[in-house]
């Protein structure tokens, strides 16, 4: 018994405790490595241990941030990606909202519509990203305090009217002129919409069923080609810029029917540019059958929220209108805030601002003060139309794809802002103008084609500006141009860190800032100093440079 006691005690003198050091009452000894050094008195000498340890934690905290800042971008590509791919094999995991496992009959349809790696953009089911963040708290008190300020404009409004009229002023005199000759619009719409269904779905549709059996295939394929340009040119493209310009439709009118040109040119484009290679492929193999879409096919992608053609697309089981009500009334709510922020914000500065002086000091003041109107411009824009409007009709629809747009809030570079802002018009660009043109090249300018896109895009968004306000002032062409290449290349896809995204958004807050103020000072000056014979030269050059000097005799005058 003493024997095992004795044995006991020396164990436990020369095992460690809890700590990882040995007790303080074993003997004294040396570790090889001078790591586990004891003093004579018994007590180990543990600030070399635990610097070293330490030191190895910071570097293992360094390597994991640098590998996850790497990696970051790289997992969420390769998981898109994967999702993607795994969307055409089987039916993927989703909310319960979202269509449920598919039969085998279902999944053989799904498998078909996986394009091979050149053919595009690949359609899945997933939601839009504000939808999955408004369900994080701290995202939706975001959207909370943009309700807020919506509710402070409209006290403001209200109180600056009651002390002003001595009573509460409810007009909205702006929306109901902005909006004006709704009638014409409505009919103006409904006939280009009718012609973008019947002609180009005609034309390829008489052209695909003949090609096969006709012995004059290139004479009949320049036929139909140049009466689908002809109508692109006049029927979708001159005759709606006419009715515009020649009845005085008012901006938000305008709106309407240019958008909705250009968005009809887009997708009667994307309609044909699909299948006549599928016609050309199948008179090639004639193991190939003739694929001809179905008219419903073509009128479903006439509405549906993307402009990428598709014989399917992927659905939901069914619609929530709830949501689609809620989406209409957000966009009923971002129209009123536009409204409070021109009210409020911008014409009380720039309703005399034109009278002043064109110069540097009165730019730069311009300038600044408009990067507040500005940038709430450019989020209601971007949440009414990209988010409600879209998500609206996609309910509706029951498309399931709602990638309208990604994060483009963290870009770090304005080659992903570009990507990620507007996904739908990013993809008709990339796969229509950027492919196409590498294709034509074949891939030898890549630079070039980059170009071609910005030039492409800009012109349209200059044209849309131009015909809706009424006024030609290239200043959106010359910052897509001149900014907007710039800082494609020097703010590309390496550049990381947070300091970027600060450089990015500064930009971008300028940006609005300019476009606000310089487009604001020329709408008051082409209404202050009309030119009653102006000549062609007076139409380009902006009235806002010279209505100083018009409007001076007429101030002094008593």
């Amino acid at each position: 018994m003493a024997s095992d006691e004795n044995v006991a005690l020396r164990s436990r003198r020369a095992a460690p405790n809890a700590a990882g050091i040995p007790d303080p009452g074993s003997p004294g000894r040396e570790g090889s490595g001078g790591d586990h050094r004891i003093t004579s008195n018994g007590k180990m000498e543990v600030e070399h241990v635990i610097s070293k340890k330490l030191q190895l934690k910071m570097k293992a905290e360094h390597l994991k941030a640098d590998l996850m800042k790497q990696l970051d971008s790289q997992v969420n590509e390769f998981m898109d990606s994967l999702i993607e791919e795994s969307a055409c094999l089987e039916p993927p995991s989703v909310s319960p909202f979202f269509s449920p496992p598919l039969s085998d009959r279902e999944r053989s349809k799904l498998r078909q519509l996986r394009p091979s790696q050149d053919h595009g953009k690949l359609f899945v089911i997933r939601r839009s990203l504000l939808d999955e963040l408004f369900e994080v708290n701290h995202i939706r008190t975001i959207y909370h305090m943009f309700i807020a300020l919506l509710i402070l404009f409209i006290l403001s409004t209200l109180v600056v009217d009651f002390i002003d009229e001595g009573r509460l002023v409810l007009d909205f005199d702006l929306l109901v002129y902005a909006f004006g000759q709704l009638p014409l619009v409505v009919s103006t719409w409904l006939c280009m919409f009718l012609s973008a269904l019947v002609v180009p779905y005609g034309l390829f549709h008489m052209w695909a069923s003949q090609y096969h059996t006709s012995r004059h295939r290139v004479l009949r394929s320049l036929l139909a080609g140049s009466l689908f340009l002809l109508y692109q040119g006049l029927g979708l493209g001159f005759l709606p810029t006419y009715v515009v310009l020649q009845n005085g439709l008012p901006p938000a009118s305008r709106f309407i029917v240019i958008l909705e040109q250009v968005r009809l040119m887009m997708k009667a484009h994307s309609f044909v540019r699909e299948n006549v290679p599928r016609v050309l492929v199948s008179a090639q193999d004639k193991n190939s059958p003739l694929v001809i879409p179905q008219v419903t096919q073509y009128l479903y992608f006439l509405f549906a929220p993307t402009l990428i053609y598709r014989d399917n697309y992927p659905r939901n089981p069914f619609i929530r209108w709830g949501y689609v009500a809620t989406k209409f009334l957000q966009v009923l709510g971002c129209l009123f805030y536009a409204y409070y922020v021109f009210v409020r914000l911008c014409i009380p500065q720039f309703r005399s601002i034109s009278l002043q002086l064109f110069d540097l000091r009165v730019m730069v003041l311009c300038v600044f003060n408009s990067i507040l109107p500005g940038v709430l411009v450019l989020f209601l824009a971007f949440f009414a139309f990209l988010h409600c409007w879209l998500n609206a009709f996609a309910e509706m629809l029951r498309f399931a794809d709602r990638m309208f747009y990604k994060d483009w809030w963290n870009s770090t570079s304005f080659a992903n802002y570009y990507r990620t802002w507007n996904v739908v018009v990013h993809d008709w660009l990339y796969n229509y103008i950027y492919r196409d043109f590498l294709w034509m090249s074949q891939k030898r300018f890549r630079a070039g084609a980059m170009f071609f896109v910005f030039t492409v895009s800009a012109v349209v968004h200059e044209y849309v500006l131009a015909i809706c306000f009424g006024f030609f002032y290239p200043v959106l062409f010359c910052l897509f141009m001149c900014f907007g290449m710039l800082f494609n290349f020097i703010l590309h896809d390496r550049r990381k860190g947070p300091i970027w995204n600060v450089i990015m958004w500064t930009a971008l807050f300028l940006g609005q800032g300019v476009l606000i103020c310089l487009y604001s000072q020329e709408w008051y000056a082409q209404r202050y100093c009309p030119l009653k014979e102006p000549s062609f030269l007076d139409l380009l050059k902006p009235r806002s440079w010279t209505c100083h000097q018009q409007m001076a005799p007429a101030v002094e005058s008593p």
